[in-house]
């Protein structure tokens, strides 16, 4: 094996699982949904207010960055 095929190879090594894991992941969700579809659609209310709180606070706190410095821009007080 040479060092020009070396690449391609992997690349379709790599595709090939990447593949394989898709196609297996796509079967056992479709499974899951068929065994939980009752309970996954009966608490989607819950879910999706707990998810709405979630990303609020995500989107809308801006980091956890800040939460210390009370800065003004003016340039006092900055270290």
């Amino acid at each position: 094996m040479s060092s020009e095929n070396s690449p391609s190879f992997f690349h379709s090594l790599r595709f090939r699982y990447g593949l394989g894991l898709a196609f297996f992941l796509a079967v056992a969700g479709y499974f899951l949904w068929q065994e939980h579809e009752a309970h996954i659609l009966g608490n989607l209310p819950l879910v999706l207010i707990l998810g709405a709180c979630v990303g609020m606070h995500f989107f809308m706190h801006g980091g956890h960055g800040g939460h210390g410095s009370h800065h003004d821009g003016s340039g006092k007080g900055d270290k």
